[in-house]
């Protein structure tokens, strides 16, 4: 007779990429602590720049992504928290304005503000993914962060709203659907990485946060401890690798390999006595090179690149009001050197972000790429408290969890 076992309520988030897909399962533990128990990652050549360009080969790594987490986790997932980006996603500031009730400040009246501020004209071709508060102002008094309790007869509110593109949301969410899964919901991507890579500090001193993905770099501006403001700059890690792919005349495979294990956006922190095996093209023999002459072709692209952030900075005109500088996160971001460097260009203060600590597994591959779907399970798991949705089911479990500590070996053995 099997035994059962509370199964732990548990959050899911997917990070659809342009050269991957990533999806996390995490156990909601003691005292509200999430700890991821599962991640998948499987390559994707379906989507580009956020949308869809081929349903079925996004779809197969989607499925690919969910055995692998659910078999480390030992649990199945019946929904998803999606992280959505892209040219597509386009964003706004507006205002609302109503008469406060009873003369002080509630929950109802900021609920009816931002109602307000919210009610305005949307494309049909456009779908809201966010309403965020900005600030308040109550009768003549602005730049309040939290009106509640305040007196007065007047209250406003400026908030920022961010869309989707219609049809690239639907195809995002079909994929997932065709794969099995329910979309718990749609989240900016950045915002869900901001959860769990900025600090409240780093938000409140004005910061952006830049996450550096495969097919582009999403910014999301944080001015006053608000998002402000949200941008894409249609550059990521697969341009690095196919500048490497044609300067060292290698498959784009081998290309990104050596990104990935021998790469640097500085050439100045590189040995001049390190070499390099290049796999050559079309059954070419393998050469040996500089080190230096693979760091010189990401230097111009790392230089390229965070130039088009730090004018997308000054365009934005928030660069004043950043006191924290920049937050570089995503797979791209990994680069040596390219913090240094991005200290250079920008003439701001710049980090790397990595997700806050989940437990032992996100301990062993903490990095960067992982910061989106960490984030998108953070942000689940607020919305679920919200909801009312945070409950525990009998299920029968045919193995222990200490027969999980097997997986997790064999999974990371196999990753490294």
């Amino acid at each position: 007779m099997s035994t059962l076992k509370t199964k732990p309520v548990l959050v899911a988030g997917i990070d659809i990429g342009s050269t991957k897909v990533s999806l996390a399962i995490a156990a909601v533990r003691a005292e509200g602590q999430l700890e991821i128990i599962g991640l998948g990652t499987a390559p994707n050549t379906g989507l580009r720049h956020g949308i869809v360009i081929n349903i079925e080969a996004t779809t197969e790594a989607i499925v690919k992504a969910k055995e692998e987490a659910e078999l480390m986790a030992g649990y199945s997932v019946p929904s998803v928290w999606v992280g959505v980006s892209g040219g597509h996603i386009k964003s706004f500031d507006s205002k609302g304005m109503v008469a406060i009730k009873d003369k002080e400040v509630a929950n109802s009246d900021i609920a009816r503000v931002i109602e307000a501020a919210q009610a305005v004209s949307v494309p049909s071709d456009r779908k809201v993914l966010h309403v965020l508060p900005r600030e308040y102002k109550v009768d003549e008094n602005d730049g309040i962060i939290d009106p509640i309790g305040m007196t007065g007869v007047r209250l406003e509110a400026g908030v920022h709203i961010v869309t989707g593109g219609q049809s690239a949301l639907n195809n995002i969410i079909k994929c997932v659907e065709k794969a099995n899964l329910k979309v718990s919901g749609l989240t900016l991507e950045p915002l869900a990485a901001s959860r769990v890579v900025l600090s409240e500090d780093e938000k409140s001193l004005g910061c952006v946060l830049a996450d550096m993905g495969g097919g582009s770099i999403q910014l999301l501006y944080f001015v006053n401890g608000s998002v402000a403001h949200s941008s894409m700059i249609s550059v990521g890690g697969q341009h690095f690798t196919h500048d490497v792919a044609v300067g060292l005349r290698t498959p784009q495979t081998a290309a990104e390999e050596l990104k990935k294990r021998s790469g640097s956006a500085l050439p100045t922190l590189i040995d001049d006595h390190d070499s390099i095996e290049v796999e050559g093209v079309g059954g070419r023999k393998s050469r040996t090179i500089a080190r230096k002459d693979l760091a010189h072709i990401l230097e111009a692209r790392a230089e390229e690149t965070l130039q088009l952030i730090a004018h997308d900075i000054k365009k934005s005109g928030f660069e004043p009001l950043l006191g924290s500088g920049v937050i570089l996160t995503g797979g791209a971001s990994q680069l040596p050197g390219l913090v240094e460097m991005g200290e250079y260009v920008m003439d701001l203060p710049v980090r790397r972000g990595f997700a806050k600590s989940m437990g032992p597994l996100v301990e062993v591959s903490k990095s960067s790429e992982y910061a989106t779907v960490a984030g998108l399970i953070q942000f689940g798991y607020e919305k679920m408290k919200e909801l009312g949705q945070l409950h525990s089911a009998e299920i029968d479990l045919s193995q222990s969890w200490a027969g999980l500590s097997d997986k997790f070996k064999g999974f990371f053995k196999d990753l490294f």
